[in-house]
């Protein structure tokens, strides 16, 4: 007895430590899903400081309302089914865009998304393209370049063009209906000896994401070179630039859903680099390897692109898939653990294409995996069964060899191979549960397409933990219960399917076990309650689904209810 109350002591100690420790721990290794809407207003001002000759260099000291700076020079408007805002002919940046498609909150008057911002405003974050070299003045960042249209739009590209000295810059842009900039620069030679010049493009941001970079999850510089992605924390990049020398690959930087990257020439070798330049300022940025000669009344034309939007999956392997775009789904940090996240993610997004809404998608996922998982779960029932018919022998060896551990190992497996029981047959469904849901978590939490996307009632973004409790009397009281107490309506109804779905399985003959078992469900609750409701319903339906599914094999296996003879 005095055993039991030591076990029973540590096993509450345990207990404890999950309910308070839980949180902090899995904040870090598995994050919860962020509350209704992040706001994407990345950074401050933008761009390590350079040379006041290189246009990617950022003198802006103070913060301005952005509707003055906006109007202060001229502009060329953007304008496509998913962006608006405008190139800044000052500089030639693509400083202003907005995503229209996307909303801070889910409030239903909430701001769209706004990516980027000009130099001297709030969130400033911009991009910019130019060239370096021998014999050549090149365009600064008061160059002011003309413009052949007021407006670029899918099917109407706007040229640029600038003169300095004896020669000739000119930058083609053009967009597509989403999210990816294609930018054309010539140089041309109007001189009469000849130059050298290496064509660069950068993206410059002045302080970090506002979103959390975590294990799961990545937030911060990305490069990818040789075909190998490297995420990058902020602050490697303050201690020293990483440099990578590349022939196909891009960077940029990433937010949680948000994404923006540099894509220079796939063919032709590349430095990339991600840098700080101190004061909260950085840039990922590349520059052709290699200059190119230029001969006199001669030009040379390079084409990058610039992608700045949402890291939506389907577009995103699209474009590498089309556009020959090395490793550009790594924008979503999948991790090694992507060949199984990346098929779960398209099965569910097809099946919120047929029925609307993301919460049934997911329980019908749910079905789906119960189903395939039928088969070894039947198989799993008759090992419990054949264990249980041994159980009295099992019993009569332990007897017989308690005090020679050796030999009672030997007599047990022979028990096993004269029985045809295999003790770890019932462990396999477990384990193939544990990698399908660390993957739907991480399809959960990664991918925007879940993003403020409601199910039914007051669930209005299951991406987010449910935001109604009876802790403050479902939002009667002006109160919001803090951390681990903030227990939803469906975490609560989680544990419940839980408690049945234990119920309903034989009673263990040991007591501790018995008190393990009849915790277990509320310790769950507690511990899920943070987490995305999307992935509550999963494991709610799963429950449910078992109950069913262990109804009907009792009924194939009677014998299970019963204690074992002996």
């Amino acid at each position: 007895m005095k055993e039991e109350q030591k076990n029973l002591i540590i096993f509450g100690v345990l207990a404890a430590f999950i309910l308070f420790a839980w949180t902090p721990i899995m904040h870090y290794f598995m994050p919860p899903a962020t509350n209704p809407a992040p706001v994407v207003e990345q950074g401050e001002i933008v761009t390590p400081a350079q040379d006041q000759a290189d246009p990617a260099a950022d003198t802006a000291t103070a913060i301005r309302d952005r509707t003055i700076v906006l109007g202060e020079t001229p502009r060329v408007r953007i304008d496509t089914p998913s962006l608006s805002g405008s190139i800044n002919l000052k500089g030639a940046r693509i400083d202003d865009l907005v995503l229209k498609e996307y909303k801070e909150t889910v409030e239903k008057d909430s701001p769209p998304i706004r990516l980027l911002s000009p130099s001297g405003t709030e969130g400033a974050y911009f991009a910019g393209f130019g060239w370096r070299g021998t014999g050549v003045t090149a365009p600064a960042a008061d160059t002011l370049w003309q413009a052949s249209g007021d407006l670029l739009a899918p099917g109407k590209p706007v040229t640029l063009t600038a003169t300095n000295g004896s020669q000739r810059y000119r930058i083609d842009l053009s967009v597509d209906q989403d999210y990816m900039f294609t930018v054309r620069q010539t140089v041309q030679n109007a001189g009469g000896t000849p130059i050298a010049v290496k064509p660069f493009g950068y993206v410059s941001r002045r302080g970090k994401s506002t979103d959390q970079d975590l294990w799961v999850a990545h937030v911060g510089p990305i490069a990818v070179a040789d075909a190998v992605a490297d995420y990058v924390d902020y602050k490697t990049i303050e201690k020293e630039p990483s440099t990578y020398d590349t022939t196909g690959g891009w960077a940029g930087f990433s937010d949680h859903y948000w994404q923006t990257a540099l894509v220079p020439d796939q063919g032709v070798p590349v430095s990339l680099k991600l840098r700080s330049g101190g004061n909260d300022q950085y840039q990922a940025d590349y520059e052709a390897r290699d200059a190119v000669q230029v001969a006199p009344g001669e030009q040379v034309v390079q084409t990058s692109r610039f992608f700045a939007g949402a890291k939506e999956t389907r577009l995103i392997d699209s474009y590498e898939e089309n556009l020959k775009i090395v490793e550009f789904d790594k924008m979503i940090d999948w991790g090694w653990f992507g060949i199984v996240e990346k098929p779960i993610f398209y099965y569910l997004d097809w099946l919120f294409r047929m029925v609307s809404n993301f919460g049934v998608a997911i329980i019908l996922l749910t079905i789906t995996i119960r189903l395939l998982l039928f088969p070894i779960a039947h198989k799993q029932f008759q090992s419990m069964a054949s264990m249980r018919a041994v159980q009295p022998k099992m019993k009569a060896l332990q007897e017989r060899y308690k005090e020679d551990k050796p030999k009672l190992q030997q007599e047990m497996m022979k028990l096993y191979k004269e029985e045809k029981v295999n003790p770890l047959a019932g462990c396999l469904p477990m384990f193939l549960q544990i990698p399908i849901m660390f993957a739907l978590y991480k399809v959960l939490i990664l991918t925007i397409e879940m993003r403020h996307q409601p199910f039914i009632l007051w669930i209005r973004d299951l991406s987010a933990p449910d935001p109604l409790t009876p802790m403050n009397l479902f939002g009667l009281i002006a109160w919001d219960p803090p951390g681990f107490l903030h227990i939803g309506v469906v975490p609560i109804l989680l544990g419940v399917s839980m408690f049945f779905q234990i119920r309903l399985n034989p009673a263990p003959m040991d007591d501790m076990q018995k008190q393990i078992f009849s915790i277990m469900p509320w310790v769950l609750m507690f511990m899920m309650a943070p987490f995305a409701v999307g992935l509550q319903i999963y494991w709610i339906t799963s429950n449910l689904l078992t109950i069913a599914q262990q109804t009907w094999l009792y009924s194939r296996h009677p014998q299970l209810k019963t204690k074992p003879a002996g």
